[in-house]
């Protein structure tokens, strides 16, 4: 039994809009941010891509322009959904050899790998990928994009030019972090006083104590005005690598040079008497569209699922899961001659955009690079460090990631969800999915609603607030823990989503969420 109230109720109910588009994020800044855009004039596409770099500046242990990730994209005149895939990649120039195991058994539970020594793969320049975000947002202005790039990535400026500010939830995340941030000097400088976490003690609601963010605003202005290419090409480029080999990491220039963001075309599922979308490769979308197809042939009743929905999404989650980490993976030519934010968009066009991105761990490789101020990634991670697998640890290599945003369409009702939360992110969107379609509820109700966790390893992770008819049908089945939903840490994904029915626009995230929030276009 923990310490927590039993009778305490947190409700965060979903905006709602007749007129306008809706921005739904983990923090209200960044969702702010897009909201802006669509009242200034731009569309679904717009909105995503200012409120990609905006949650770089208010949330930058999350995500940012040195990560990567997967959007869908629904464009209501072409009835016509897309994937765009920018997804981190191994250097041209890694070395598996230099992540030798140590022989101390798993790492921990974000991946089930080996423990490589000295952590390597992890934390410091050796972890680091090569980035995805800003070249996927690229490609998504250049195809769908109605305002210019300068306008879009001026908001992000501004709010990294205000400083971060550090309350009681920044400081518990930054105190989370402190050993491994410490390890660099720039990250420690940035995060840290006297290579502490932020104190808080004594302060009250109105204190604006802030982060300095300026060089990031200063490279964040940069990208406006010189284009997305001066990232992986130009002097901003040149900066980055000579501060990653500095740091001990082995991107090179050429690395950044190659690299584009993919538009592809969405996997597709039927499912019930609608249908669902999902990117098609090195993300979870295949598992999600795997557990759909085991969830179709089960028959549903009733209002709210009941112990037969969740044993059978435990059911698909470990099939899944079992196939994921065994089989997926990047199968290059050495085998053949994914902490993270969610956001989600619609228009009042109807056009809806899905994004997750991620420097994969919370602060990435805990490297702050000093000429540009941008938190590196720890892409690395998502490879296996053990040899002979499709997942293994190789150079030019696409990260198998986590992320799962989707689209889905149910009688009148469309919606766009993912997650943050790693390994939990499909679980989450599975069960939004399931709760929309099966069970017709609103995006209010299915963010309300209890969820469970199996993303790995043999124990179902359950909403402790459950039915008892439930949890005792999940214990019947599996080894089941019970555990309470909180604001951290999170034994559940993070969510955020739109949905439309008919006219009418919603948004909703995370009831957990301290800072998420879903906010309308204002006329």
């Amino acid at each position: 039994m923990d310490s927590f109230s039993n009778s305490q109720v947190i409700r965060k109910p979903a905006t709602k809009s007749a007129n306008g588009g809706i921005v739904a994020a983990q923090h209200k800044k960044g969702a702010a941010v897009g909201a802006a855009i669509l009242a200034n004039g731009g569309d679904a596409v717009d909105a995503a891509v200012a409120t990609s770099f905006a949650m770089g500046a208010v949330e930058p242990w999350m995500s940012g322009p040195a990560g990567g990730g997967a959007m869908m994209v629904y464009r209501a005149r072409e009835n016509r959904a897309y994937t765009v895939y920018f997804g981190m990649r191994s250097p041209a120039g890694l070395n598996p050899a230099d992540y030798p195991l140590s022989g101390n058994g798993p790492a921990g539970d974000l991946f089930p790998w080996p423990h490589v020594k000295d952590d390597r793969n992890q934390i410091g320049g050796t972890s680091i990928a090569v980035p995805g975000t800003v070249a996927g947002m690229e490609a998504v202005h250049e195809k769908f994009g109605k305002l210019s790039w300068s306008d879009l990535l001026a908001p992000a400026a501004q709010l990294a030019d205000e400083g971060l500010h550090v309350d009681w939830y920044a400081a518990l995340l930054i105190a989370a972090s402190t050993r491994d941030l410490a390890k660099n000097p720039m990250a420690a400088k940035t995060f840290l006083e006297d290579g502490q976490w932020p104190t808080i003690a004594g302060w009250t609601a109105l204190s604006d104590k802030r982060i300095d963010l300026s060089l990031m605003a200063g490279t964040l202005r940069r990208l406006a005005q010189k284009g997305p290419r001066e990232f992986y090409e130009g002097e901003l480029a040149h900066e980055m690598i000579a501060d990653i080999h500095d740091a001990g990491g082995c991107v090179r220039l050429d690395d950044l040079r190659d690299y584009r963001a993919e538009i592809q075309d969405p996997l597709e599922v039927d499912y019930r008497q609608g249908k669902v979308f999902m990117p098609p490769q090195f993300t979870a979308g295949e598992n999600l569209a795997e557990c759909l197809a085991m969830l179709k042939t089960r028959s549903f009743t009733g209002e709210r699922p009941g112990p037969d929905a969740y044993v059978a999404y435990a059911e698909a989650l470990r099939k899944t899961y079992a196939r994921r980490l065994t089989e997926m993976g990047d199968i290059n030519d050495d085998r053949a001659p994914t902490c993270t934010t969610h956001f989600s968009v619609v228009d009042r066009e109807g056009n809806m955009v899905a994004v997750t991105q991620t420097l994969l761990s919370i602060f990435g490789s805990k490297v702050v690079l000093p000429k540009s101020g941008l938190l590196m990634n720890n892409g690395i991670l998502w490879f296996d460090p053990e040899k002979g697998k499709p997942n293994s640890l190789a150079p030019s290599k696409r990260c198998l990631m986590n992320v799962c945003p989707a689209l889905g369409e149910s009688g009148e009702r469309r919606f766009a969800i993912g997650a943050s939360g790693g390994r939990k992110i499909l679980p989450a969107v599975l069960q939004l999915t399931s709760f929309m379609t099966d069970f017709g509820m609103s995006l209010d109700e299915a963010m309300h609603q209890q969820r469970i966790d199996s993303s790995g390893g043999d124990t179902v992770i359950a909403d402790q607030s459950l039915p008892e008819n439930v949890l005792t049908a999940l214990q019947n089945h599996y080894p089941t823990k019970t555990t309470r939903r909180m604001p951290f840490p999170y034994a559940f994904a993070c969510p955020a989503g739109v949905a439309r029915d008919g006219n009418i626009n919603s948004g909703a995230t995370e009831i957990m969420s301290p800072w998420g929030d879903a906010v309308a276009e204002k006329a």
